[in-house]
């Protein structure tokens, strides 16, 4: 039996070439390269790049407390600022990203949030530095109000008079 004879290729086109459009006055008859689809077969290598739709990229799982520590450490400072009480987190945030910095140096490369442990880390030392001075200076004061008679006067002559007093003897010794 022949493709003629043959009942499944009945009424199927000798050409398996789509059928073309009319075309209009001026219109090209030919679709310039580069348009359409493309040809079936293989894709030569290199067409798309080395992937065809972008590398794969692993991401290395994050220190959990990583991101704990640069948080509370901004709080400490940032909010310490504000209104004092949230530095006393800055010794919690130096503590858990000092911890969390020497697991992911220990991890051997397994582990990331290098970056926020140690921000974390900067940020609690530096809010651990306002603290202790935050505390001397209420300690300062606490002292002089204990020790100095009309510490609190309004008119702080007592103050000058502490000052004064202070840098005669410093000036002298």
């Amino acid at each position: 039996m022949t493709d003629a004879q043959d009942p499944t290729q009945a009424g199927r086109p000798e050409d398996p070439t789509p059928p073309s459009y009319p075309s209009y006055p001026g219109q090209p008859t030919e679709q310039p390269p580069g348009y359409g689809y493309p040809a079936a077969g293989p894709t030569p290598p290199g067409a798309y790049g080395p992937y065809a739709y972008g590398p794969v990229v692993y991401q290395l799982p994050k220190h959990p407390s990583a991101t704990t520590a640069m948080v509370l450490g901004i709080v400490a400072v940032a909010g310490g600022v504000m209104c004092y009480l949230p530095v006393l987190a800055a010794p919690f945030a130096w503590w858990l990203g000092h911890k969390a910095v020497q697991e992911i140096d220990a991890s051997g490369g397994q582990m990331s949030g290098r970056s926020e442990a140690k921000a974390g880390f900067v940020l609690g030392i530096i809010g651990t530095i306002l603290l202790i001075l935050a505390i001397a200076v209420i300690a300062l004061l606490v002292v002089l109000t204990i020790t100095v008679d009309d510490f609190w006067d309004e008119d702080y002559e007592a103050v000058f008079r502490l000052v004064r007093n202070s840098l005669d003897l410093s000036v002298r010794g």
